[in-house]
């Protein structure tokens, strides 16, 4: 297969248009195992019926893996904040209601979010004793089932004449809804920072949740993002990796 149209780019992957596919090709020396690993939980996640693009076909092209699936026309929440800021509330609440949604779903075949939590947590190198306390307060948080994305925010949601579609879920497991809210949080913190608040507040008042109860996530998700070494992102996410700031 001949790739030309170029869309998107990533660490270790770019993706290409070909009628109506779209090809996500990984990089030299990419793990067979993550590709398909990423391939079975978007195609667990389709069986929850929500917006998304389905799995066509896991491939080899030019010595290299890659996964197609539908191409969904249009344009990314974020391309509409950054258009229409003066709608911009109309906007958050439109994002929070797309997240709550998914939170009403359950993939029971899923990975659970707090077993991927710890492994990166465990995996930094950090102080003992905060990383103690950063997972003695993962292992005492709720265990709950429902959908979580592990990225969600504007750039993953693209919207399709007048439906919502939700992209890139290899970060998905179950667990905590809150946690996936503090995750986006700290991702708004990071990129889009004058929406971060208006974010959490509405998702808030939306879900009838403390908002309290979201912020005692911070720390352990914050830690968990510290894990995949961005240097852009250290000095602002060790901010966050105070366990007693939100006691």
């Amino acid at each position: 297969m001949k790739l030309e149209n170029l869309i998107a780019t990533g660490t270790n992957k770019e993706v290409y248009k070909s009628g109506d596919t779209a090809i996500k090709v990984f990089g030299d020396n990419y793990p067979k195992a993550d590709v398909l690993n990423e391939a079975l939980i978007a195609s667990r996640v389709e069986e929850t019926g929500i917006n998304m693009p389905k799995i066509k076909e896991v491939s080899v092209i030019d010595g290299k893996w890659a996964i197609s699936m539908d191409y969904i026309e249009g344009k990314t929440l974020a391309d509409y904040m950054k258009e229409d800021p003066g709608n911009i509330d109309k906007y958050v609440e439109q994002m929070v209601d797309i997240q709550l949604d998914m939170h009403s779903k359950k993939c029971p075949m899923l990975g659970k979010l707090k077993d991927k939590l710890y492994g990166r947590i465990d995996s930094l190198d950090i102080e003992a004793t905060k990383k103690y306390e950063l997972l003695t307060r993962l292992d005492s948080a709720p265990k709950h089932k429902k959908l979580c994305h592990g990225d969600f925010n504007p750039n993953n949601i693209i919207i399709s004449g007048d439906k919502p579609y939700i992209i890139d879920w290899n970060h998905a497991t179950r667990g905590n809804a809150s946690a996936d809210v503090a995750r986006s949080y700290l991702w708004l913190c990071l990129y889009m920072p004058e929406i971060a608040d208006k974010y959490m507040d509405k998702f808030c008042e939306k879900s009838g949740t403390d908002k309290k109860y979201v912020q005692r996530w911070l720390p352990v998700v914050a830690a968990a993002r510290l894990s995949k070494n961005i240097p852009e992102e250290k000095e602002l996410i060790e901010k966050w990796i105070d366990v007693v700031e939100y006691e």
